[in-house]
């Protein structure tokens, strides 16, 4: 799915603030960071595929395993 004009726009009102969760793993304070979140994520979202905060978990989860 390629993402509209709209939807660019509206991500990037959020994107200061979701950068700080999603993005390139390039140390071992965001490596640690990423982990914290990854946890956090468990915990509220489970095993919920239907959460709203669940296809983060799956990203976090995915970033985290590239450096491992």
């Amino acid at each position: 799915m390629q993402p509209s004009t709209i939807q660019v726009n509206e991500i990037a009102k959020v994107w200061p603030i979701a950068s700080k969760a999603v993005s390139a793993l390039h140390s071992r304070v965001q490596y640690k960071n990423a982990v914290k979140l990854l946890d956090d994520l468990i915990d509220r979202v489970g095993e919920n595929e239907n959460h709203p905060l669940a296809s983060l978990m799956e990203t976090i989860a995915i970033l985290i395993c590239k450096i491992i």
